[in-house]
């Protein structure tokens, strides 16, 4: 007997957690681990985050899992909503309750999907969701010198620079400068509430 194709799990379509008008944010589960463990050996998206530590498969799936508990964090994964693929993950982590503060991040895994506004979607929805859910008061993320675009980015969106962790990071045989920006839920709600 065979079943409709609606009928089948891996038929259904994704949940669609935060959405806009070309991205959606989706949960991370554990059968994303693949997914998650080739972005992190894509060679820009290793330079443009700083990653230098290599993890085994095992090791994610066991950060996805911990990530299921882990309540100063929230771990989402970007789609494309024409054809539900997974372009990259973002993330609102180090949530602080009684400060209010939180960190900020995101990659776009391949270079077919940068450039084309769904990373600056991506973080106007998570921006709306810490300031508006999680009533964060401040909002941070930390971008190394040489990613220009993403700065230029960042600011757009109405990030402002606070300073610079002058050598911070080593990669590829050179120190690079990491730059420290911020948003105040004030200054998101004037640039994107008003009426």
């Amino acid at each position: 007997m065979t079943t409709p194709q609606s009928a089948h799990p891996s038929a259904q379509k994704p949940v669609r957690f935060l959405e806009g008008e070309r991205v959606y944010l989706r949960p991370l589960g554990l059968d994303d681990t693949d997914w998650y463990f080739r972005s992190l050996y894509k060679r820009e998206t290793r330079r443009l985050t700083g990653t230098q530590k290599h993890y085994t498969r095992e090791q994610i799936h066991q950060y996805i899992e911990s990530k299921a508990q882990d309540s100063s964090s929230v771990l989402l994964l970007i789609a494309r909503r024409d054809d539900d693929q997974v372009i990259g993950d973002i993330q609102i982590g180090g949530i602080d309750t009684f400060n209010r503060n939180a960190y900020i991040r995101i990659s776009i895994e391949n270079s077919d999907n940068q450039g084309k506004g769904f990373g600056s979607e991506a973080m106007r929805l998570m921006l709306d969701y810490g300031f508006g859910i999680l009533n964060l008061h401040r909002i941070e993320l930390n971008v190394f010198a040489f990613n220009e675009r993403a700065i230029k980015a960042y600011e757009k969106l109405g990030f402002q620079r606070e300073g610079v962790q002058r050598q911070a990071l080593y990669y590829n045989h050179a120190y690079h400068d990491s730059i420290l920006m911020a948003m105040l839920a004030e200054e998101y709600r004037e640039k994107y509430l008003r009426e």
